[in-house]
């Protein structure tokens, strides 16, 4: 699964971000295809044989499998919409950082100490994005300067 979608993602760059919906769909018959195998490979539990209220357990493998099943548009979406990137590693460093200091923690002692701690991760994100060091931008913060992507 992982070696198609690198392939549908390095179709999308060669298109120039975004697929035709025939091209988009030729490639949805093949995840389709691996989805199918898989099935066979990894088939939902048995029922038990007496009734519980709890779900049934279900391997990790068997989770995955499920979840690109009920949410391909949301897997594939990546190749017919130019705002939706291949991979949610852009979030995933956006709230490492938060994460961390919750770790660190356990929590924040107040909502304010919690937006002051976001606005500060916010504003070094903005500027490592557009090519400024954390040095740097606590530096003009320091001296009451914006940066220049800011003007």
């Amino acid at each position: 699964m992982k070696r198609l979608l690198e392939k549908m993602n390095d179709a999308v760059n060669e298109a120039g971000g975004m697929l035709l919906h025939k091209e988009a769909e030729k490639w949805k018959v093949q995840y389709r295809e691996l989805l199918g195998k898989a099935e066979i490979e990894c088939p939902p539990p048995d029922k038990p044989k007496e009734v519980k209220r709890e779900r049934i357990k279900r391997s990790k493998a068997r989770n995955l499998l499920e979840r690109l099943i009920n949410y391909e548009e949301d897997v594939l979406r990546f190749m017919t919409n130019t705002w939706v990137p291949f991979t949610n590693n852009a979030a995933e460093n956006s709230i490492r950082m938060t994460k961390v200091q919750q770790k660190i923690s356990g929590c924040f002692r107040s909502t304010k100490g919690a937006e002051i701690f976001c606005r500060v991760r916010g504003y070094l994100s903005t500027c490592r994005k557009q090519g400024l060091s954390a040095t740097q931008a606590m530096t003009l913060v320091f001296e009451g300067k914006l940066p220049e992507f800011a003007l």
